[in-house]
């Protein structure tokens, strides 16, 4: 028992100087992961450097981390689907819905697919000890085609914030104040990948659904981070309390006034809708870690929604319409009149 405990120690040990260093350490699937449901619609690579989710009319995919984890860094890299994807949901996240069924955390971003020539979306909500009546969605454009190539998609979870990042860049920083109460996920949570049918509500309010004359769609995921603080035991709680410290400490996890200042700059740019600001849904309430100068609520019509972002207002690139032609002419199966579906312009 004691050999198994300092063997603990050294591990909990190791993860804190891996969430102190400048960059986090690629997990393998094999090595930090494992099938959750899908059968043969998950495909790991031969090297277990990537993942393909696939989600057809018999059933979507998903895989697990093999350990949970109090607090740390996660992240992974997606290429989406491309052409009509509505009622498609991809989702990156963590959870203890399993251990906790009753009373579960949970952090997530969701990517909402949408009809052929429309944007994918990008939510991402927060839920603590159950709090699933209180949802706490934020959802967004993105400033590049996520088909086209896989994107970056993180969270940083400590004890007092959670970070949510695309590429590096932070958009959405939930801090954590005494009045959340429980609603701050605070129990272990293990990491999640999934393809699945949203019908009843990804796309348009479940207005547009999956449909499967374009199946299969599959999602890529690599660059797989697990730097994270394994749940401690036997007593070990001097490793615990030292890997908490190195995830308030790391990188990920301080706002910068420059990462303030780039995350404002994309809110204000791509943040369609935001709890925070949306009068009607909990009757005027406020939730208490929202907003607390105030900077965005001229935004934001009383409904949550932005004033200043509009997906009909939003184009495509002339090269990557160009692009998408000459993938057409290797494909001459491919019907001409298919939308093309570009990046999205950056204001």
């Amino acid at each position: 028992m004691a050999s198994s405990s300092a063997a603990l120690a050294v591990l909990m040990l190791s993860w804190a100087a891996a969430l102190a260093a400048a960059s986090s350490p690629v997990t393998l699937f094999e090595a930090g992961y494992m099938p959750l449901f899908g059968g043969g619609n998950l495909v790991p690579s031969p090297g277990g450097r990537s993942v393909r989710l696939k989600l057809d009319r018999h059933t979507g995919s998903g895989f697990v981390s093999r350990s949970s984890y109090h607090h740390g860094f996660f992240s992974a890299s997606i290429k989406l689907p491309d052409h009509h994807t509505a009622g498609v949901v991809v989702a990156f996240y963590l959870s203890n819905a399993d251990v906790f069924p009753g009373n579960h955390d949970e952090v997530d971003f969701e990517l909402l697919g949408n009809r052929r020539g429309h944007e994918w979306r990008v939510q991402t909500n927060i839920y603590g000890n159950g709090s699933t009546s209180r949802g706490r969605e934020e959802r967004y454009l993105l400033p590049f085609d996520p088909t086209l190539r896989p994107h970056a998609y993180a969270v940083a979870w400590t004890p007092t914030a959670i970070l949510f990042y695309v590429d590096g860049t932070p958009i959405r920083e939930v801090v954590r104040v005494p009045a959340m109460g429980g609603d701050f996920p605070s129990k272990p949570m293990s990491v999640y990948a999934t393809i699945w049918d949203g019908s009843a509500w990804a796309t348009e309010g479940g207005r547009y659904k999956v449909d499967y004359a374009f199946a299969p769609f599959a999602a890529d995921f690599s660059s797989l981070v697990l730097s994270g603080c394994p749940v401690a035991g036997g007593g070990d709680d001097l490793a615990a309390a030292e890997c908490q410290v190195a995830t308030m400490t790391a990188d990920c996890a301080v706002m910068t006034p420059a990462k303030r200042a780039a995350m404002r700059r994309f809110r204000r740019r791509y943040l369609l809708y935001t709890v925070c600001h949306d009068m009607y849904r909990y009757n005027g309430t406020v939730f208490p870690e929202c907003d607390a100068d105030g900077s965005e609520r001229d935004d934001f019509h009383k409904w949550g929604e932005s004033k200043r972002v509009s997906p009909s207002s939003r184009g495509y690139k002339q090269q990557q319409q160009r692009a998408d032609k000459a993938v057409a002419v290797a494909a001459p199966g491919r019907p001409d009149t298919w939308p093309t579906v570009g990046t999205l312009r950056v204001d």
